[in-house]
Parts: structure tokens; sequence; C-alpha cells
């Protein structure tokens, strides 16, 4: 089964390149980072991911030279990690399928709630790397959500997008609590469903 690391890694240019070693510490790295940013968000010493890795503070930096380029990588990472769940609820029932898909897309929009301001900077350095994620999070989500409607047990007037435009702003809010975004995405879920 693929890391999910390894799509991200294979499209820098030194990965053809990297020794083993070196992979396995590129790899060690992105989940420590993304472990800590989600405990502790912009709060998280370079110095605590390299700990949490087990690697040396030079390893870290040699693989991200600055922060920016660690934060990058992780939100390439998760990215990478919310599109294959949209294969990986193939096997569900289609309602299941979409259900399943949204709980990970709030994991994943949550865990961005500590990163806001890193990932704007990385939005401002690189503007394509927003766009070319928020493209690859719809189309996963509107392949899940495509083949449930033709299933009828979803609405067929509501698109990927309009999900995305709903449930983004949620997610990242600093005013929600955990437990009123799982009644109110909830609430959103219902409206989603075929009603008989």
């Amino acid at each position: 089964m693929t890391s999910r690391v390894e799509s991200d890694l294979d499209a820098t240019v030194d990965a053809p390149r990297m020794r083993a070693d070196a992979r396995r510490n590129y790899e060690l790295l992105i989940v420590a980072a993304h472990d800590a940013f989600a405990e502790t968000g912009s709060e998280t010493s370079m110095e605590a991911i390299a700990r949490r890795a087990g690697v040396g503070i030079g390893t870290l930096y040699r693989h991200f030279p600055k922060r920016i380029d660690l934060v990058e990588a992780v939100y390439r990472s998760d990215v990478d990690e919310l599109v294959a769940l949209a294969d990986g609820v193939g096997a569900l029932e289609p309602w299941d399928a979409v259900t399943t898909f949204l709980e990970g897309f709030v994991r994943y929009m949550e865990t961005k709630r500590t990163l806001l301001a890193e990932l704007h900077e990385a939005f401002e350095k690189n503007p394509k790397l927003k766009v070319d994620s928020r493209e690859r999070i719809e189309g996963a989500l509107s392949r899940v959500l495509t083949r449930a409607q033709e299933e009828g047990v979803a609405r067929s007037d509501v698109t990927g997008s309009d999900i995305l435009q709903m449930l983004s702003p949620m997610c990242t809010s600093s005013t929600l609590t955990s437990p009123q975004l799982e009644r109110l995405v909830g609430v959103f879920v219902d409206g989603l469903r075929t009603q008989p």
C-alpha cells in the first residue's frame, strides 16, 4: 500500500536519486510534522519535529531548508491522502462512501485550522498549489457524489463544489467547537441525502 507521502515524494525532482535511508527520513519527517502540527499548530518548532521523527535537525533542514517548505509538503501529503480516500471508498455502498469521504474531509480540514496563517503564506508563495489542490479534492468528492447520485441516494442538484463551499468555512472556523461542528455537518449530510 502506498504511504501518504510517497506520491508527494515521487513528484519531487530529487526523488529518483534519493537513497532509501533519505527517503525513509523524508517520510518520517512528513508524518512527524503532520502529527505535531495537528497537536500544537504553528507553535511547533522544527527541533521538536526532528526529535519526533527520530532524526537530527540537520537532516530535517536538508530536506526542508525553510519551515514553509515543510508546511507545504505536509499539506500536499494530506491532499494526496484525502484524494486516495475517494478511491478507497469505492467498495462501499454509494451512500456509505459519501459519508465516509465527508468524515475524512472534515478531519482533513480540521487539521488545517492550526496552520491557517502558514498555509496562506504557502499559497502566496505558490498560488498554483491552492488551485491544484482544490481541483483534486473537488474531483475526488465529485466522483464519490456522482456515484451516489446515479444510485438515487444523494440529491441530484448538488455538486462537489457546492459541498466544499458549505463545509470548508465551517471546518476552519475558530469559533466552532468540535461537538458543534459534528452536529452541523450531520445536518448538512442529512440534507444531502435523497428524501423518500
